[in-house]
């Protein structure tokens, strides 16, 4: 499941928190994720939302001149979606934003989130293991908020569940710059 290192990456899908979760460091990250995706001229795919996360790492990249594509269900879209993205795609269901974030993107990255975040980051992964793709996936630890989720996939792999090249190719960094250049270099 290691990604294949002549793909180049042009969009990478963040997925991450409607809330700005409990400490400021989450969102200085996504602030900073933003950033350094506009900077190196890559293509931000995520939720749509001006909310948490989402909306701080659109706002980011917006800021510094990115390209930001949102793609957001018709039942969130007058509620949570952002005014002013590059390109706002509205779908019918959750099912289907999935699937568009899938074709759009080069590569994944999830900042801390709740259970929407989980869910669709392991189905990336998920996806990966069957070998339906081999875009790069990568966890921003941020905080740490991650460990306990990367605890909990090593004791998977030693109860005989998941096996540890599938783990291991999951990415997982607490500065946004060096998951860049870490899924960048392959």
């Amino acid at each position: 499941m290691t990604p294949h290192p002549s793909l180049p990456i042009h969009a990478v899908c963040v997925n991450c928190g409607s809330s700005s979760g409990a400490r400021p460091d989450y969102v200085q990250a996504a602030q900073t994720l933003g950033a350094a995706l506009a900077d190196r001229g890559l293509t931000l795919i995520y939720g749509g939302s001006d909310l948490g996360l989402m909306g701080a790492v659109a706002e980011s990249a917006l800021a510094r001149g990115g390209k930001v594509i949102g793609i957001i269900p018709t039942s969130l879209h007058q509620r949570v979606r952002h005014p002013a993205l590059t390109t706002l795609h509205v779908v019918d269901t959750m099912h289907e934003r999935k699937q568009m974030m899938f074709t759009l993107a080069d590569a994944f990255i999830a900042l801390p989130g709740g259970l929407g975040t989980l869910d669709e980051f392991f189905e990336l992964i998920t996806w990966a293991q069957l070998g339906f793709h081999h875009k790069p996936c990568g966890l921003l630890n941020c905080a740490g908020y991650y460990d306990p989720l990367l605890a909990f996939l090593r004791q998977a792999v030693s109860e005989g569940f998941v096996h540890k090249e599938h783990v291991d190719s999951v990415y997982h960094e607490s500065d946004p710059d060096q998951m860049l250049d870490r899924m960048l270099v392959g």
